[in-house]
């Protein structure tokens, strides 16, 4: 999906837009996970939905490493679909 860079002191929300992926659906269910799952690593603080969109407010992290953060959501209709995003934690 994408690549960004993260400082480890930062608190920042990312979020995915799955609009155009929903067909009429609704997001019913939505899980974050952070690979490595590492001490000192990317946490997920907090995570919600809406309709359309999923969303994560994300921490900490170990300079020099590359996480891949994973949103995997079920829809209304019981399809299941699965996202990731990549950060670089560098201090900034």
């Amino acid at each position: 999906m994408g690549f960004y860079l993260k400082d480890p002191q930062s608190r920042v929300d990312y979020a995915i837009d799955w609009a155009v992926q929903l067909n009429g659906q609704a997001i019913a269910e939505s899980s974050w996970a952070v690979v490595p799952d590492e001490a000192g690593g990317i946490a997920v603080e907090e995570s919600g939905f809406d309709g359309s969109r999923s969303g994560a407010r994300l921490s900490g992290g170990v300079i020099g490493h590359v996480y891949s953060i994973g949103n995997r959501v079920t829809l209304s209709d019981g399809s299941v679909d699965a996202r990731s995003i990549t950060l670089r934690v560098e201090d900034r």
